[in-house]
């Protein structure tokens, strides 16, 4: 696919720590110097770009056309494995011997395990550091690099350890959307997905009756559905930036999401894919307590899968629902469920029981074993 051009959209977080754009537009990164002299007042230190060797050759010619002077690259191997506290100390200790500083600028170039690492290495390094979020997935454009939350992950649980802290600005070049591979472009619409179901009806009947061009990599309806996806989470994080009750409701799906994610080792799923079946499972708890309707159910389940197909895997029920208590959402030993109200709305419960989760989950699994491999 060419690269293109577009008008550029910009949206402002704002919460009482910080308030910074969420710049959305194609080939941000060809002007990446000049925008980081506007961000920084001229006041550019040493500058570290994080990311993989797969994303460095696809877009380092881009970025440092962008340079009178090269920054310093550090590599992290792609995937989920990696997000770990030991990828974390191994690029602080390049950055001290590098020379960093406490003014240096950290810019995370790739998706949401690259974004959620540079944001923790950059909350904890010498106590705190600027950094920018360069995304280059439509998930990490359109959900995690969003909003300030940083960690990696443990044995026990994902994102157990981590901090809030904010970017100077999230620049999304939507011209990276076009070399994503067709499955991670599917899973990073699970999030978009979500977006609509939980807030924005709007957004979910566009996704549903424009699949075709969403699918098709169509710039415009990409460019739409990512714009509509970064309000949502803006507003919402506005509202409640530490996720002590609103923020919670971009959790959708991600509980039995995350459960998934870690029954499977982190190796069989992408992350929007296990959200993907995750929202399929709320959805079901959401139908059996009568927060929606038959038909509305079936609406988000079909849109879900429309956007598949999502990938098998292997788990039993039992083990999923066990799995939900290490989510750190989980307060005072109860769990905090999202549940669908409508589509457009939600509500968060915390009485959600282990029998009803169990039911919903084998449903999802029944569902699964039902599509087409």
């Amino acid at each position: 696919m060419p690269q293109q051009t577009s008008r550029r959209t910009s949206v402002t977080l704002t919460t009482p720590s910080a308030s910074y754009e969420i710049v959305i537009a194609a080939g941000l990164l060809n002007t990446l110097e000049m925008r980081l002299k506007k961000l920084t007042s001229g006041k550019l230190s040493k500058i570290f770009v994080v990311t993989s060797p797969e994303i460095w050759g696809l877009w380092s010619k881009t970025v440092l056309s962008s340079f009178k002077e090269s920054p310093t690259v550090l590599f992290l191997p792609p995937g989920e494995r990696h997000k770990r506290m030991a990828s974390v100390e191994s690029l602080a200790q390049q950055l001290a011997e590098s020379g960093a500083d406490r003014d240096s600028l950290l810019l995370a170039l790739g998706g949401g395990v690259i974004g959620d690492i540079t944001g923790f290495l950059a909350a904890i390094y010498m106590r705190g550091i600027r950094y920018v979020q360069l995304p280059t997935t439509l998930l990490a454009q359109v959900d995690s690099a969003l909003g300030g939350k940083t960690g990696v992950n443990l044995l026990a649980g994902k994102n157990l350890i981590g901090s809030f802290h904010h970017p100077l600005a999230v620049l999304a070049d939507t011209n990276t959307l076009a070399t994503l591979p067709p499955a991670e472009l599917r899973a990073g619409l699970q999030e978009s997905i979500k977006s609509g179901v939980i807030y924005d009806a709007k957004l979910f009947r566009f996704m549903e009756q424009n699949s075709d061009a969403i699918l098709s990599g169509d710039a415009a309806a990409l460019t739409r559905v990512v714009t509509a996806s970064v309000r949502v989470k803006a507003d919402v994080v506005s509202k409640d930036e530490r996720e002590s009750g609103l923020r919670m409701i971009l959790n959708f799906g991600h509980t039995l999401g995350h459960a998934i994610e870690a029954a499977t080792g982190y190796k069989k799923l992408l992350h929007g894919e296990a959200v993907g079946w995750g929202s399929i499972a709320a959805t079901y708890v959401s139908l059996h307590r009568g927060t929606v309707t038959q038909k509305e159910a079936d609406r988000i389940i079909s849109t879900i899968l429309m956007y598949g197909p999502l990938p098998r895997f292997t788990a039993k029920a039992e083990k999923l629902v066990a799995l939900t208590y290490s989510d750190k959402k989980t307060r005072s030993g109860k769990r905090a469920f999202v549940l669908a109200k409508g589509i457009g709305a939600t509500e968060i419960a915390f009485d959600v029981t282990d029998e009803e989760l169990l039911i919903a989950a084998n449903e999802m699994l029944t569902l699964m074993k039902s599509q087409t491999a």
